[in-house]
């Protein structure tokens, strides 16, 4: 399966692509907002679902460890890997600057809603730091409101919530 996203409000449209031959050209009309647009098989740069892009065994792929995002409404999981440093958690939108998105249609997750900071400690261990962005709904660790100034570290298999939407920790040294 591929998808291609609609270039006028960002959605994705999954379709079959074996079903097809290269240089066909395809016409979709995009069920959100009626857009109609045409790729060519073979041509257009069609992207993988997240899923598949990010496997569970490549997420820790650099080291750094990766967030499981499970969207509570939909039962979608994600599977995000982290980098070093800030990893800016947030709403997917087209033009968004984060460097951590989630795609999700859940309204009460903000395009930038929280942070997790990845680095060492002085024993030279990765260290987890969550902070709220801040946001309007608040971020959750273990279903205890984050302070706006406050910053919490968090380990391997910590759950916290933005909005409706569920997100575990998975540190590289699982």
């Amino acid at each position: 399966m591929k998808r291609v996203r609609c270039p006028k409000c960002d959605s994705y449209i999954t379709f079959d692509e074996k079903q097809y031959t290269d240089g066909q050209r395809l016409v979709f009309v995009c069920p959100d907002c009626n857009k109609q647009f045409g790729i060519r098989i073979g041509v257009s740069k069609l992207r993988e679902r997240q899923k598949d892009e990010n496997p569970d065994e490549m997420a820790n792929e650099k080291g750094f460890g990766s967030i499981v995002v499970i969207e509570n409404v939909f039962h979608f999981k994600q599977v995000i890997p982290l980098q070093w440093g800030d990893n800016v958690i947030g709403r997917y939108q087209k033009g968004n600057p984060i460097n951590t998105p989630i795609e999700t249609v859940d309204p009460s997750v903000d395009n930038t809603h929280c942070v997790i900071n990845v680095s060492k400690d002085k024993k030279g261990n990765l260290k987890y730091t969550l902070r709220d962005g801040p946001s309007n709904t608040g971020t959750f660790v273990d279903n205890v409101l984050l302070g706006d100034r406050e910053r919490r570290i968090i380990t391997n298999g910590t759950l916290f919530t933005i909005g409706a939407t569920s997100i575990i920790l998975r540190t590289s040294e699982e």
